[in-house]
Formats: structure tokens, C-alpha cells, sequence
């Protein structure tokens, strides 16, 4: 929709307000903003057009007016100004950015923790392969007394497996159904090796044909938990701290549909586009029709996807949440990629709204 440039500084300066103070925006407020120069009776015709076209609500018919969803939409997508980091914001960041890391599930998680403690918002983190992932190499080995060792490699994993035979297979069998494993089923995702294949590769195994089903029976195993995300939700009763859910029967509404299992769901970023903002009734869950997701995403390498969301009521400072956010993601991704990640200290115990 085509607004005035009057209308749209009105917008922004009414969706600003709510922001800080949750309250109905009258015209008497904008009014007394320093950069408006227009009257309260302007003010409060152009709030009208704005209502008729649905990005303003009235709560009251004596209240003033707050921000519809689409209101929302338009200021998050058009008139949302950029935020800057203070100096105290950056070197709170750069402090949870600086001493070493052992593992990724780690770091993902406390920076989900980070992200909610300085937000005063539920936060997750979510890793995942950026990719279908496949197996690279195969290698069987006799063991000794009806074993092999399967070793397998995917993506830069390595896989070994000790599997007790009901039959006896010589070393020369073993090394024939490497080199079939290596030729037909490397490079291929698990939808790709289907029953002809596998039919195709048990009969060039030779003697060792009734192993062909256990190793793909331990490489779909292997590849599946791979590729499943490890999700980290954190913070959930932070949400009681906002006036939106005062409303106890709503809150609850609202925290027993949020676990991991939905925020692992919502869909990411797409394209070249890092960020990713839902607003209000574009989140698939109708529990979380008058709540908002910022989320974006950063490489972790290795094959793997990071990414970080705040999840809040409508009214969050989105100018805020994405500049804290981007903050994280772009220097994240910068550590992984030069291999520098480092160990993010604990976030501090928070009795009240750890979960």
C-alpha cells in the first residue's frame, strides 16, 4: 500500500512508542515528539486513514491506537531505522565471543543463553547440516572371532562400528565389498540408494552379499543422526515479564506450545537473506498468533548451519533484537570459518527465568 511520507513518519513514531511503553499511542503523544511538526488534528486524521487501511488497531474507543500485524509488516520492512550498538552492547558481546570452545553443541547452546539474558526474551539456537549428507568412504576389517569393524566417513565424520557376524567372511571378502561400497554408494544421499541399487551391489559382493544390508542399515543409521538439528530453547518464562502476557490462560497458551520441537519447525531464512522476521499471524502455530520470531542464520562450516532466534510479543524492538543478533551471527560465523571458535563462558544462573 502507497502511504504519504506524513503517514509513514506517523507509523513509525506510533509503532516506536508502543515499543517502549506497551500503552495506546494518542495523537497528543506523537504531537509532542521533538521531529513532528504537525498538529494533534492531523495527527489524529492521518491515525484514522491509517485505521481504515488496517495498520493501526483502536483496543478502546476512547484509547489511542497500536500497531495491527500489518502495521507491524510494513514497519519492519519499510520504516524500521537502523539500530546502533552502543559501545557497552559491543563489548558485552565481545566479551561472550572471547575465551575457547570444546564443542559446537556447546557454543550453540550458551549462545542461545546470551541471546535470551540480554534480549529479556526466550531465545533458541539451532545447528544443523546446510546440506544432504552423504558417505565418502568405506573400509570393513576383520576383527578376530566373527567381527568387523565397518569404518565409514561422511563429510569429514568418521564412523566406526563393531558388528558381531552370524557367518564367516574371509579378508579377501571384505576388501571386494570396500571397493563395491567405495564405487556404488559413496556420494549418494539415502533416497538415492534404493532397493535395485542395493540389489545391483549385493550381487557384485561375492561371498560377503549379506553383509551389503548391515552396512547400509549402519550408514542410514549414521547419516540420519547426522542431519537431524540439536535445537537449544532457553528462557521461555521471560515471557511473563511483558505486559502481553499478564494474561495468565494466554501466557500458558503460549508456553506450552513453545519447546523445541516447534522453533526447530519455523522456517529459516532463504535465498541470500540472513534474516528472517515473523510477524504476529505469520507464525504456523495459532498459539503464537500475537507473538513475533527474529531469527537468523550463520555458517558454522563442516557442513553445518547455525542459527539464532528471539522469540517475543509483537511489540519487541525489532531495530534492537536484529542488530544484537546480526552482531552474534556475523561474528560467529567469522570464528568458525577461521577455525578460531572459542568457548563462550556460561551464561550467569538466573534462577528466575532459566528454565
Amino acid at each position: 500500500m502507497e502511504l504519504t511520507s506524513r503517514q509513514r513518519r506517523i507509523l513509525r513514531a506510533i509503532v516506536d512508542l508502543y515499543i517502549r511503553t506497551a500503552e495506546p499511542v494518542g495523537s497528543k503523544a506523537i504531537a509532542e515528539l521533538p521531529d513532528m511538526d504537525f498538529s494533534s488534528a492531523t495527527i489524529r486524521n492521518e491515525m484514522a486513514v491509517l485505521t481504515e487501511q488496517g495498520l493501526l488497531e483502536q483496543p478502546h474507543t476512547s484509547a489511542g491506537r497500536v500497531p495491527s500485524p500489518a502495521g507491524y509488516r510494513l514497519y519492519v520492512d519499510e520504516l524500521m531505522q537502523d539500530y546502533r550498538l552502543s559501545i557497552d552492547e559491543t563489548q558485552n558481546l565481545n566479551q561472550a565471543l572471547e575465551t575457547k570452545m570444546q564443542e559446537v553443541d556447546k557454543v550453540i547452546s550458551q549462545v542461545g543463553k546470551m541471546v535470551s539474558q540480554l534480549s529479556g526474551l526466550p531465545a533458541y539456537a539451532v545447528a544443523a547440516p546446510s546440506r544432504t549428507l552423504t558417505a565418502k568412504h568405506f573400509e570393513l576389517i576383520a576383527s578376530g572371532s566373527g567381527t568387523i569393524l565397518v569404518i565409514m566417513t561422511s563429510d569429514e565424520q568418521l564412523h566406526n562400528k563393531l558388528i558381531r557376524l552370524p557367518l564367516q567372511v574371509e579378508e579377501q571378502d571384505l576388501k571386494l565389498l570396500s571397493a563395491v561400497l567405495n564405487a556404488s554408494l559413496t556420494e549418494l544421499t539415502l533416497t538415492e540408494i534404493t532397493p535395485e541399487l542395493m540389489d545391483r551391489v549385493s550381487r557384485s559382493a561375492g561371498a560377503a552379499a549379506p553383509l551389503v544390508s548391515v552396512v547400509v542399515d549402519e550408514l542410514q543409521h549414521v547419516l540420519q543422526s547426522e542431519e537431524q538439528k540439536k535445537v537449544f530453547l532457553t528462557g521461555q518464562s521471560r515471557l511473563l515479564g511483558q505486559p502481553e502476557y499478564r494474561d495468565i490462560d494466554k501466557a500458558q497458551q503460549v508456553l506450552e506450545k513453545l519447546d523445541e520441537e516447534l522453533v526447530s519447525n519455523l522456517p529459516a531464512p532463504v535465498g541470500d537473506q540472513n534474516m528472517q522476521i515473523l510477524v504476529g499471524p505469520e507464525n504456523i502455530a495459532r498459539e503464537l498468533r500475537d507473538t513475533s520470531v527474529v531469527m537468523t542464520r550463520f555458517d558454522i562450516g563442516d557442513g553445518m548451519q547455525g542459527m539464532i532466534g528471539v522469540v517475543g510479543p509483537q511489540r519487541m524492538d525489532y531495530a534492537q533484537v536484529t542488530a544484537r543478533l546480526s552482531y552474534f551471527a556475523e561474528n560467529l560465523g567469522r570464528m568458525f570459518s577461521k577455525h578460531e571458535v572459542t568457548e563462550l563462558p556460561s551464561a550467569k544462573e538466573d534462577p528466575e527465568h532459566e528454565e
